[in-house]
């Protein structure tokens, strides 16, 4: 199973690129508690707590596809380390400051969300040009899943451990300093610095021009809602079959079943269209949310929620594979970024939705709504079949080091029926 991996990672520059992108995304993939514990530090409420740490997901949706965008225009390191550097200097004017006054406060998390620089639209678009042979860079897909798991279940763990050692603030500031580290040890990679996007069409919808990737997008925004509304529900349940350690250990399932299913996914070469493949797999998963609704005892639900997490990793790696395929030509780190917004938007839905469910029909009611939303991405997926069988435009090859040496060019493989 991790043969695979370890002939990625040992590619020139494959190493570096994975550990600075997780690094570099550190900030914001530990934004929400970090937010949260700096507030209540601070003496603010739960409700204010909340408040800024959506300002902050709201803001991060809407500036990666246009980071995105620009990145695709200008390259890499003119975008990617400026933003990062805008990002932490709002979020530590924001930990100097406080929650007063709260327009600085609100501006902070603003600009901070805005300016989050699209590290993990940037490594897909990377991964063709680093790794050059087809196989290897599907392979890297599920890698990168399986790596943004490990990085969400490290990432809060590390701010609770500074926050206890040092200070809230002190936390929420040397994460943004560690951020900004790793995505200048992306930038000044030459992949990153000589990597430039393949010739784009003139277009104010960019990557969202191609009616392929509107549908996938369409797909996992209810995946995003099905992994959102598991997290409230999971409190529900938590509150009456031991509290918070039941809670953490319920996450920590779903993270655990997330990371089997991709390194499992990731340790094969899989035959067909990668678009039918996702059909199954969402199906899948949303099968797999199913049992939860049954509630049993705490030991067996923990074991329930490793299940319906283990078809997550290979969702988001098929999709990764499926966006490539679809990017009109010269967007394809915008196109990655609109799948990074899609989800994070989806989860934030999912969130709010759950509450409501949750509160009116107890929490069978809020587990049945992640199979629900799971249901919702398959008939989307099964009704824009069409769509999705037909990828964006042809194949364009990439520049080869022993043709051009000093330029990377974003390269499309044309992938037939392998994936």
């Amino acid at each position: 199973m991790a043969a695979g991996y370890l002939e990625i990672l040992r590619v020139r520059h494959a190493a570096r690129l994975l550990a600075g992108t997780l690094v570099g995304r550190l900030p914001s993939a530990t934004a929400a508690i970090a937010v949260v514990l700096f507030v209540r530090a601070e003496g603010g409420t739960y409700s204010l707590a909340g408040a800024l740490a959506a300002v902050y997901g709201v803001a991060n949706a809407v500036g990666q596809p246009l980071l995105g965008r620009l990145v695709d225009l200008y390259g890499q390191p003119r975008v990617q380390l400026p933003a990062a550097l805008v990002s932490a200097l709002a979020m530590t004017v924001f930990a100097l400051t406080g929650v007063e006054p709260l327009v600085v406060a609100y501006a902070a998390m603003v600009v901070a969300g805005l300016f989050t620089p699209p590290l993990e639209g940037g490594l897909r678009a990377l991964w063709p040009v680093v790794l050059r042979r087809e196989e290897q860079v599907h392979t890297a897909y599920a890698m990168d899943a399986v790596a943004q798991e490990v990085m969400f279940t490290v990432g809060p763990l590390l701010v609770t451990v500074c926050a206890s050692l040092w200070s809230a603030g002190a936390a929420l500031v040397l994460l943004n300093v560690i951020g900004v580290l790793g995505a200048l040890s992306v930038v000044l990679s030459p992949p990153s610095r000589d990597w430039r996007s393949a010739p784009r069409e003139a277009h104010w919808l960019g990557a969202l021009r191609s009616p392929g990737l509107l549908a996938l997008l369409g797909s996992f925004l209810f995946v995003g809602i099905a992994l959102g509304s598991i997290t409230v529900a999971a409190v529900s349940y938590a509150d009456g079959h031991g509290g918070d350690a039941v809670y953490g250990w319920l996450m920590a399932a779903l993270g655990l079943g997330a990371l089997v299913g991709g390194a499992g996914y990731g340790s094969r070469q899989w035959a067909g269209a990668p678009e039918r493949r996702l059909r199954v797999l969402v199906g899948l998963l949303a099968v797999c949310y199913l049992p939860l609704t049954a509630m049993p005892g705490a030991v067996a639900m923990v074991l329930l929620t490793a299940l319906a997490g283990v078809f997550l990793a290979p969702c988001i790696a098929c999709a990764f594979i499926i966006v490539d395929r679809h990017a009109p030509s010269g967007t394809v780190t915008e196109a990655f970024s609109w799948l990074v917004t899609t989800f994070t938007v989806g989860a934030s839905v999912g969130t709010g939705l759950a509450g409501p469910v949750v509160q009116a029909g107890g929490a069978r009611w809020g587990f049945a709504v992640p199979g629900a939303a799971g249901a919702v991405s398959l008939l989307v997926l099964l009704v824009t079949g069409r769509v999705l069988a037909a990828p964006a435009g042809g194949a364009v090859v990439a520049a080869s080091p022993e043709n051009d040496p000093n330029r990377a060019v974003e390269p499309r493989f044309s992938s037939g029926d392998r994936a």
